[in-house]
């Protein structure tokens, strides 16, 4: 990813996003060619030079103070996962190219053990380039089968844009898909030289008209808390919390989901959980069964 095209077209559509009445200047809508601040006007209100923002916006941020940074956040109303993913574009990390990407990704045995004995409540590990590298049975029986899924299918972004039971799954698709797309560019700004993000990125920009449409925009996402409406195959809609938590490992997250007590939704998540445990069940007898007929042979 090149950082330069980035800072341009993160700061041009942040620019764009705002009218001239948002940040106290008269409406003159009817006057401008294009929607959004002029540069000429956001350099104004952040108290610098035209010339100066101008050269930032063209990519060159190498040298820009941490001061004029905040005072440009601050006219462009970014939010603090914004503000950030804007310092680390002028004043990206210095690291080797794909040093991170080579690290393989694991749970520790303590934070898998967490996981197994969450038995009703869902969960699952992102890890970098929102990989999902740990889960347990509820997680699975919720959101999919991942052990079941190709080591390069096991990303959020892959099943929300390419796993047609997504679509089905989520009732709010588009809202979901604005979060995860702000998600994966959030760690391609963390990570610029990651060449399984770039790939990943170019099979959805290649695959799915939505994710283009959504990359575009250069919307910012951190991973956080809220409200996800469900639809199960199995046990039908479910209204559930989900909590975001940081282990100690940096580039990994505990994702979890739980229903509001005494909930209809909460009951039904009492039925999946029975339900994947029969099938758990099920499943394992016919392992047995079949390498015990194997041995036979």
């Amino acid at each position: 990813m090149d950082q330069r095209t980035e800072l341009s077209e993160f700061l041009r559509s942040r620019r764009a996003r705002l009218r001239p009445e948002d940040v106290g200047l008269p409406d003159t809508t009817t006057r401008r060619r294009v929607p959004g601040l002029r540069r000429e006007e956001l350099a104004q209100l952040a108290g610098v030079s035209t010339a100066y923002y101008t050269r930032l916006e063209q990519g060159h941020g190498e040298n820009v103070s941490t001061a004029v940074l905040d005072a440009i956040a601050r006219v462009l109303r970014l939010t603090p996962a914004e503000r950030d993913h804007l310092g680390r574009l002028t004043k990206p990390a210095r690291r080797r190219p794909g040093r991170a990407a080579a690290r393989v990704q694991r749970v520790r045995p303590e934070l898998q053990q967490l996981l197994d004995a969450m038995e009703g409540v869902p969960a699952y590990v992102l890890g970098r380039r929102l990989d999902i590298i740990a889960w347990n049975r509820l997680g699975t029986a919720l959101l999919g089968d991942f052990a079941a899924m190709p080591p390069e299918q096991r990303n959020m972004a892959w099943h929300l844009f390419l796993d047609p039971g997504a679509r089905e799954l989520y009732l709010d698709w588009e809202g979901k898909a604005s979060d995860v797309v702000g998600m994966l560019r959030l760690d391609a700004g963390r990570d610029p030289d990651d060449p399984r993000l770039a790939s990943l990125i170019g099979e959805l920009s290649v695959k799915s008209e939505e994710f283009r449409r959504l990359w575009a925009a250069h919307g910012i996402q951190d991973k956080g808390h809220g409200t996800k409406r469900l639809h199960h195959a199995v046990v039908g809609r479910l209204s559930l919390q989900y909590e975001t938590l940081r282990p100690a490992d940096a580039d990994q997250v505990l994702v979890t989901y739980h229903a509001e007590p005494g909930s209809t939704s909460a009951e039904s998540l009492r039925l999946l959980a029975s339900w994947a445990a029969t099938e758990f069940q099920a499943r394992a007898a016919e392992e047995t069964a079949g390498s015990a007929a194997e041995q036979a042979r």
